[in-house]
């Protein structure tokens, strides 16, 4: 179990109320793996326009974007969007 409290933006979750169900639990087992285990789930990592970087796990053609923030123990869910 991790030691890390997994904080979802607002505008996240109320993308993920708009998708149909299968995904959304799809994606919901997608932020419980991130929660658990955030540095081996992620996919690739990108840089921000502040230099901040997020890690971006795929799943069912959408990316979600984290930012892990060791100081504070939290891994923030900042973004989803559909995967090119």
């Amino acid at each position: 179990m991790s030691d890390y409290r997994l904080l979802v933006d607002w505008e996240v979750i109320e993308k993920l109320n708009r998708l149909p169900l299968p995904i959304r639990r799809a994606l919901r087992q997608a932020l419980a793996r991130i929660a658990t285990s955030p540095d081996h789930v992620s996919d690739y990592r990108e840089a921000t326009p502040k230099d901040i970087p997020l890690d971006v796990h795929l799943c069912q053609g959408f990316a979600l974007k984290y930012w892990i923030d060791f100081a504070d123990r939290h891994i923030k869910v900042l973004d989803i969007e559909a995967a090119d």
